[in-house]
């Protein structure tokens, strides 16, 4: 049963306190007129003197008793009449009144808690916005008297504040922190290939040198990931139209001559505006994911883009191992995977576990749903029957991005 709104009780209370006074106020009057007219209009004529017949005669004592009975008979019909339309009239007056008192209270009850509306509107945008934090610079500024709901905002309003800052120191340390290892890896690159390339390295020296590499390449891998990840938490401000279908193309036909998984393709123009380097780091991540997590052998991937709904859409199925429904969530946290080889491991005791020197490092997904969400839009994954996932990443469609201008994809530097 659903529950009525704090609106519909506040207008029903002050209803029902306005026709129970109503109905106590008829009541007191009904009790008071009553006992008013209780006094008999014979006692007025017991007061006279005498009571002349007609000719001047005096009544005998059963003409005045008739008299008497016919002004109280009338008296009382009298009174019947009075209480009568004092009920019927005043309970109709009564629930006019209160139909009128109940679409005031409406009215009334609406403006007093368009406050908590505003509170609740803004608490919405930014819980909509994503996890992120990026929607932690919006305000409430309630303007009004300083009363209890204005006390309420101004506490959400520096609650804010407090998270926004901490939302943006964590994405300032983890970009410089990313930058400030890259050097290090950088000069580490250099001095192992100096090293390599000496004509007295032995063969033992090159082989340690070839594993260091490896090992460097992961790390310069992992932190381009969090940089990716620190900078698409940032609202994309600068636009440019870009086709999801092209980029998944450029991309596709790169992984078709590797091989792996068969490619299915079935790229309609979905065209959206945003970071051009940034969609094709989401679509890239999809693609990579869905080679990855497939199954050993006999694998297939489908890759499909087209304009659902006025939104620009890209979709990757990939076959593989069964995922939980449960897990879905699990995917998009950073530095989160899943352990497909449960058997092989049964010393785990859970589906989950930190990234670890596995296949990857858990910010595939996380990527992709940061970069979706900057660019207003969102990422949905669900498990298929048989096995795999089905990814679909939707987009604002360019006409509601941005001024209709002619679609393109990536610039040739991002494309090289």
């Amino acid at each position: 049963m659903k529950r009525l709104t704090i609106r519909a009780r506040l207008t029903l209370v002050h209803g029902g306190l306005l026709l129970l006074a109503g109905v106590v106020l008829l009541g007191v009057t009904y009790v008071l007129v009553d006992q008013r007219m209780r006094e008999p209009l014979t006692g007025v004529i017991a007061k006279a003197d005498i009571v002349k017949a007609p000719f001047g005669k005096l009544p005998t004592p059963g003409a005045a008793e008739q008299v008497r009975f016919l002004l109280q008979e009338a008296q009382d019909e009298a009174k019947r009449n009075a209480l009568e339309s004092l009920l019927t009239q005043g309970g109709v007056a009564l629930l006019l009144i209160s139909v009128v008192a109940l679409g005031f209270g409406w009215l009334i009850a609406g403006r007093a808690l368009q406050p908590l509306h505003q509170i609740t509107g803004t608490a919405r945008r930014i819980a909509a916005a994503d996890a992120g934090g990026r929607g932690l610079h919006e305000r409430i500024a309630l303007r009004g008297p300083q009363d209890e709901v204005k006390e309420l905002a101004d506490t959400f309003d520096l609650m804010l504040e407090r998270l926004d800052r901490s939302f943006d120191g964590q994405r300032r340390f983890v970009a410089n922190a990313s930058h400030e290892l890259r050097t290090p890896l950088a000069l580490n690159r250099s001095l192992l290939e100096v090293a390599m390339s000496r004509p007295g390295a032995s063969a033992e020296l090159r082989q340690l040198g070839e594993t260091l590499m490896a090992v460097n390449e992961r790390h310069e891998r992992l932190i381009d990931g969090l940089l990716t990840l620190a900078d698409s938490e940032q609202q994309v401000v600068d636009r440019t139209p870009v086709d999801l279908a092209e980029i998944a193309g450029h991309l596709l036909d790169q992984v078709a001559g590797t091989p792996g998984p068969t490619v299915r393709r079935r790229l309609a123009p979905a065209a959206t505006a945003g970071d051009p380097v940034l969609l094709e780091r989401l679509t890239q991540n999809l693609v990579e994911n869905a080679v990855r997590h497939n199954l050993p052998a006999g694998g297939e991937i489908d890759v499909s883009t087209g304009t659902v709904d006025g939104r620009a859409t890209l979709v990757v199925v990939n076959t593989g191992p069964v995922v939980p429904g449960y897990e879905i969530e699990t995917i998009f946290q950073p530095f989160r995977r899943l352990h497909h080889d449960r058997v092989a491991a049964p010393q785990r005791s859970g589906a989950r576990d930190r990234a670890g020197a596995g296949r990857g490092f858990g910010l595939g997904l996380s990527i992709v749903r940061a970069v979706a969400q900057a660019h207003g839009g969102a990422v949905h994954a669900h498990p298929r029957d048989s096995g795999g996932l089905v990814v679909t990443v939707t987009l604002p469609s360019l006409g509601a991005a941005v001024p209709a201008q002619p679609a393109r994809t990536l610039p040739a530097a991002a494309r090289g």
